[in-house]
């Protein structure tokens, strides 16, 4: 097995048992069993479990923002669809919030890999928002819905919370205009 593939082998696993039951209290033998790589190419690839914990980050932030903006851009780039596209993430059956939130909380600023994955992934989000509405104190008001939604929507396990938000940021961007 080459190393691009056990890379891609080890993420999958990875992002599979990290969100479902939190990076602590799954172990690099159970990411091994998982993706079939042996536990000697594991180390090669990622030298130590920070390391693949903020390369699983990094991996879903690049899907996570490519399937926000592709589904927002499918809807003429109306900002109130970002609040459609997480309704529509937070009724998957899978759902367990934010993985950079869940991360942060387990980690904080102890692993300086994994916190500057949680940074990155946040700037990057409320970066989008600003090119979306072209109004920097708007797009912070927009992430901070965003932000809050999910969270909720992971404590109560209701997708309602989407259209709430998605509610507060029609107001939002009623009064801007």
């Amino acid at each position: 097995m080459n190393t691009a593939e056990a890379t891609e082998r080890l993420l999958e696993a990875a992002e599979d048992l990290f969100y479902a039951q939190g990076v602590q209290s799954v172990g690099m033998d159970a990411v091994r069993s998982r993706s079939g790589v042996s536990l000697k190419r594991l180390y090669q690839v990622f030298p130590s479990k920070d390391d693949l914990v903020a390369a699983y980050l990094n991996t879903r932030d690049e899907r996570w923002r490519r399937s926000l903006r592709e589904f927002v851009a499918a809807r003429g780039d109306d900002p109130l669809a970002v609040f459609d596209w997480l309704h529509n993430w937070f009724s998957e059956p899978d759902f367990r919030g934010c993985a950079f939130v869940n991360s942060f909380g387990e980690f904080g600023t102890l692993a300086p890999g994994v916190a500057t994955a949680i940074h990155n992934h946040k700037d990057e989000v409320r970066a989008y928002l600003r090119r979306l509405v072209a109004d920097d104190d708007l797009a912070d008001q927009l992430f901070s819905l965003m932000e809050g939604a999910t969270v909720l929507a992971a404590i109560k396990g209701d997708p309602g919370e989407a259209g709430t938000a998605r509610a507060a940021a029609a107001t939002l961007l009623a009064a801007r205009r």
